[in-house]
């Protein structure tokens, strides 16, 4: 399957691929994100639709793991002793600087799956980490898609219409710097 397949596919499923998209976005996908910014570049989804679908996904997916961790405490994790220990650790740092941090854990691939428990384990407040949040999921979805789209937008510059199989390709190594950039801040936090 081509890009051009790929793009019909999507401009064929709309409402199917914001669904795909609100999903991904509440799951820590960064990539699904990215590459519906692609796809809007390229008119197979439309903007607002798309950013709406990643702000949804990434404001809900997040509340989940915040009311999980508030209902059911540090026993969520009784099974993986280093992953509570390091939730437990990030709580202690959230509530030194939870208002703050709350627009940066998303970035890195790897922490905001974590993250939003270690606020659920935190002192926030509910309403406070709801409204904080619903602007920085906000703030995230831009990002991201807007990343995505400009990577749309320059490498149709760089390759013009006839090279569908050298964008796809270029997206995949986009993708998996993307991926490899976040590893590697994951690690180094």
């Amino acid at each position: 399957m081509d890009l051009a397949q790929i793009l019909d596919l999507i401009r064929d499923q709309g409402d199917a691929a914001y669904a795909l998209i609100v999903s991904g976005s509440a799951w820590n996908s960064l990539l699904l994100p990215l590459f519906a910014g692609y796809a809007v570049k390229l008119d197979a989804l439309a903007y607002v639709p798309t950013v709406a679908a990643v702000w949804a996904g990434g404001f809900l997916g997040d509340e989940l793991r915040f009311w999980l961790a508030r209902r059911y405490g540090s026993a969520l994790f009784e099974q993986m002793p280093r992953i509570r220990t390091g939730v437990e650790r990030a709580a202690r740092v959230i509530d030194r600087h939870g208002d703050w941090l709350i627009f940066v854990y998303r970035y890195p691939h790897g922490i905001r799956g974590l993250a939003a428990f270690a606020f659920g384990l935190s002192q926030m407040a509910r309403l406070r980490f709801t409204a904080l949040n619903f602007v920085s999921a906000g703030m995230w979805a831009n990002v991201v898609v807007g990343t995505g789209y400009a990577f749309g937008h320059l490498s149709d510059k760089a390759l013009g219409e006839a090279a569908t199989q050298a964008a796809l390709g270029l997206l995949v190594a986009f993708l998996a710097l993307a991926w490899f950039l976040s590893k590697r801040l994951e690690k180094s936090l």
